[in-house]
């Protein structure tokens, strides 16, 4: 008896440890056991476990705070957010049914439980690989959308490079560990936030209870996402998790008109990630605001203009007429999240030339007005002159000698 149960016992362990050795967001619960949600103190940079973090400030596409940002590392299911993406933007009809291959329901590691020739909307396929990461559904997907995963990953590498990744390449649209799949925290960010401008895919990766179709069969998904709902303005993204890559998740968070996205790669443990997320997202909240550059910057111009706008000489210009305004086409960002210490430390220095050459066209470049925090330029936008200002010409001057000599004789007389 005791030998019959030690070889039950054997068969349970052969069958589970392989399953574990994979990436199964599914197998983590979004319970947060023993995470601490207490502020940071001021500018005191968070501890972190991860090997790879940043956070990005959406307004400004700047990097706020980084942990070898720019390193390659694998990224596991978050992989799944390009996934996602490139359905969305080459699916013409979501609510078109598929029929699931023997080879997506076959596919290990996270799965949504999908059988061969099971009946499903690429709709619910999305859900499916987002909110349960469902490496299955993202074989469909790929199939439904390319064919096979060698081609679907070509249109994901297309993107990544109109995107300007340049350290991040796809091999599969799961993420399981291959030596040229990989990313960068950065990077995964900057994808991150080209695809939540979807709003497609951003009603998928906010929700966090959902009900799909599977052969006409209802089934409950919950987002594995355990910041979702648990933290303050958390609005999405991914997580993840391999052998390879540890644990991963990208966090959009947004509290008043602060918007960040959150990467953390390569945790050791999925409380670990947890926990660096919430330190990041503390952190960046408690010592970042959103300033204005737009109003600062046009506030300080009308000062400069009153002062020196007449001031500039205009040589042989028929008219001294300057109408003076600024190229905010050329602004990179209108708003920019700002260390509360360095927000009192934003300059501005316009750079002119006091004497011009006429003729001068209409929307002549005179100068810059340069932007700064604590004497590190930001940017610079051009500064355009409105009017068009004709050069005198001979027959004005022989008017004018006509006109200065008639007065004379006139004075004369």
């Amino acid at each position: 008896m005791n030998i019959k149960k030690i070889y039950i016992i054997v068969i349970i362990f052969t069958i589970i440890l392989p399953i574990k050795s994979f990436s199964y967001d599914y197998l983590e619960s979004n319970k947060n056991e023993n995470i601490i949600l207490t502020s940071t103190i001021l500018n005191q940079t968070p501890k972190l476990n991860a090997r790879h973090c940043v956070v990005l400030d959406r307004n400004s596409k700047t990097i706020l705070f980084g942990k070898d940002e720019n390193e390659k590392s694998k990224m596991a299911s978050t992989t799944k957010i390009m996934t996602s993406l490139i359905v969305i933007e080459n699916c013409k009809d979501l609510n078109q049914t598929i029929t699931v291959s023997k080879k997506a329901a076959g596919t290990g590691g996270s799965r949504l439980g999908l059988k061969t020739n099971d009946k499903i909307t690429i709709q619910n396929l999305l859900y499916g690989l987002m909110m349960v990461s469902g490496n299955d559904a993202a074989v469909a997907l790929a199939e439904a959308i390319s064919g096979s995963i060698e081609d679907f990953a070509i249109l994901m590498n297309r993107k990544a490079e109109s995107l300007g990744l340049t350290s991040t390449h796809f091999v599969t649209p799961h993420g399981l560990d291959e030596d040229e799949h990989y990313t960068t925290a950065y990077e995964l960010a900057i994808l991150t936030d080209y695809a939540l401008s979807n709003d497609i895919f951003l009603n998928i990766v906010r929700t966090q209870n959902y009900t799909i179709n599977i052969n006409g069969y209802s089934k409950n998904l919950n987002n594995t996402n355990e910041l979702l709902g648990y933290l303050d303005g958390v609005y999405g993204v991914k997580t993840g998790f391999t052998n390879g890559a540890n644990r991963c998740l990208v966090t959009a968070c947004k509290r008043g008109n602060l918007d960040i996205i959150s990467v953390v790669l390569g945790a050791d443990k999925k409380k670990d990630r947890t926990q660096d997320s919430i330190n990041l997202i503390n952190y960046t909240f408690n010592n970042f605001s959103v300033v204005d550059l737009k109003e600062i910057i046009n506030k300080d111009f009308e000062t400069w203009k009153q002062k020196y706008e007449n001031s500039i000489v205009i040589n042989k210009g028929l008219t001294a007429n300057l109408d003076l305004f600024l190229d905010f086409s050329k602004i990179p960002y209108d708003q920019k999240a700002v260390n509360k210490l360095a927000v009192d430390k934003i300059t501005t220095s316009v750079n002119y030339t006091n004497y011009l050459e006429s003729p001068l066209k209409s929307n002549t470049p005179i100068g810059t007005i340069d932007v700064y925090i604590d004497s590190n330029i930001l940017f610079s936008i051009p500064i355009l002159n409105k009017n068009t200002i004709n050069r005198k010409s001979s027959f004005f001057y022989l008017q004018e000698l006509t006109k200065n000599y008639f007065k004379y004789l006139t004075i004369k007389s």
